[in-house]
């Protein structure tokens, strides 16, 4: 694997990369130019998005971040491109308009003062689940919390999961899936893409743990922007590097509960024909 070839580099995004030239169990690899993974896409510059569309031929973009992300950063220059395909598939169970959480699971119109509070949670987000923290490391409570956050996005949005793997799949053109950070929700998603196409445990870690390789300029990117700030300058940096043992962890949680991470994609409706479309997306 040649990771100089796989990075993307952009004026307005930093740990964007294509998840082509990743080995196979069987002793192939992916494809280039087919899936992309990135972070927050806010920035992008119009050079960016010439090549992105031009050299790259991007045509969806799957966006994991939360209805209050969306909302607090605004819609993005992607959005203004006909070329491009948004689908905004969250993982997180919004229960209401304005927040992460479950604000407002009901219908009834709200007070004054019940409109206000609700206001002035959308200008939050929930921290602990977009940028999930770590902690110390140096033991299992760590890779506990994390699989905790990877395991509820599967439990709580897999239509959303598996949504995101269908575009993937069917596209025309490359795909590039996002979150902010491009770790976390990003990182579940590609590594579920990567098990369908048959890619190495090992391939699979290796290109989670490669987002600490932008970690710096990443974070620096997001504390420019008042949605992420706030969380970022209350954690230690290093609580935010992916670790090879959490998304192991994670894996062999798959494995325990559902013979791994085919078993539970064929427990939530995912089909032979959809691994098929996929595989063929993705390999040589």
């Amino acid at each position: 694997m040649n990771e100089l070839t796989r990075w993307i580099d952009l004026d307005g995004a930093v740990n964007v990369r294509d998840l082509g030239g990743l080995p196979t169990v069987d002793g192939g690899t992916t494809r280039f130019g087919r899936v992309l993974r990135g972070d927050n896409l806010q920035d992008l510059t119009a050079p960016d998005i010439e090549r992105l569309l031009g050299e790259l031929k991007l045509r969806d973009v799957i966006d994991l971040r939360s209805h209050a992300e969306v909302n607090l950063e605004g819609p993005g220059p992607l959005t203004r491109v006909p070329d491009v395909t948004i689908h905004h598939l969250t993982l997180f169970a919004e229960g209401g308009r304005y927040t992460d959480v479950e604000a407002d699971t009901s219908r009834a119109p709200m007070s004054g003062t019940a409109e206000a509070e609700a206001r002035e949670a959308a200008a939050r987000i929930d921290a602990e689940r977009v940028l999930p923290w770590q902690g110390r490391h140096e033991d299992k409570v760590a890779e506990a919390r994390v699989v905790g956050f990877y395991s509820a996005y599967l439990r709580d949005r897999p239509d959303s999961v598996l949504a995101a793997l269908r575009v993937l799949a069917y596209g025309d053109g490359a795909a590039l899936v996002h979150c902010a950070a491009g770790k976390d929700r990003t990182g579940v998603v590609s590594a579920l893409a990567l098990s369908v196409a048959g890619v190495t445990r090992e391939a699979i870690v290796a290109d989670y743990v490669a987002t600490g390789d932008r970690l710096e300029p990443l974070l620096g990117r997001l504390r420019s922007s008042a949605t992420y700030r706030d969380d970022l300058d209350s954690r230690p940096a290093d609580s935010h590097r992916p670790r090879p043992e959490y998304m192991e962890f994670f894996l062999d949680s798959l494995d325990a509960h559902y013979g791994g991470p085919l078993g539970w994609l064929d427990r939530s409706g995912w089909t032979p024909g959809d691994a098929a479309a996929l595989r063929s997306r993705l390999l040589d």
